[in-house]
């Protein structure tokens, strides 16, 4: 364990068991830990028996927030960033926070871990030789089709979170924008209720009408020509 350090810790995306020895050896040494949301946290927290002060950071909390991290780092405090499941800073606003330190020269440590992204793509059945994440979509169709047309060029699998309110939507999007292309959808990823559903946008769409639509799903939409 090394002071003035923010390690970026990956927390489980679903299961419990789905974190590293090294990640709950870090989370029991560190002076501090930041949360994106410190209730869930706790949660993991208490399942290992870790006892740590929190500080909640979040994009919106940043400029009253950053300077305490910023001052118990310079003080040589230990610090670990994690996110409410899966890798900080991917998707997430530790991003804001990471980048800040290193313009500070604070000295950054990731451990490996957890993360949606390459689980789904793994199980996908689609290439993952080369892959493009690129997150939620906009909100405004308009401009949901033209990022899905514009990375839809790409030579790549492309990799979208979405959550159990516009799946269905963004599906229908991705049938308009790209047009047959094979897809994967992974829902509950690590969870009790997971599933894959893999085919053309039209095979998929039945069987999420019939299907339970609550938890987070990621969607993998194939290259041109798969």
């Amino acid at each position: 364990m090394t002071s003035s350090v923010l390690y970026i810790v990956p927390t489980p995306i679903g299961n419990m068991e789905d974190i590293t020895i090294r990640a709950i050896d870090i989370l029991n040494a560190v002076d501090l830990i930041v949360s994106e949301d410190t209730r869930q946290t706790q949660k993991l927290l208490n399942h290992y028996g870790i006892d740590k002060p929190q500080i909640s950071y979040r994009d919106q909390n940043h400029h009253k927030a950053y300077p305490k991290i910023l001052d118990a780092l310079i003080k040589g405090s230990a610090v670990a960033l994690v996110s409410d499941s899966g890798m900080p800073t991917i998707s997430d606003p530790g991003f804001k926070l990471v980048s800040s330190l290193i313009e500070e020269n604070i000295k950054i440590e990731a451990l490996p871990g957890a993360s949606a992204v390459t689980t789904a793509i793994a199980a996908s059945g689609l290439p993952t030789d080369k892959f493009s994440f690129i997150g939620f979509l906009p909100r405004k169709e308009t401009a949901a089709k033209k990022m899905l047309k514009t990375y839809g060029e790409l030579d790549c699998t492309l990799i979208v979170f979405e959550s159990p309110y516009r799946v269905l939507k963004t599906l229908t999007l991705i049938d308009e924008a790209l047009q047959d292309r094979k897809i994967c959808v992974a829902k509950e990823l690590s969870k009790i209720h997971e599933a894959y559903f893999r085919g053309t946008v039209k095979d998929v769409l039945p069987q999420l009408t019939t299907s339970n639509l609550k938890g987070e799903f990621v969607i993998l939409i194939s290259k041109k020509g798969f």
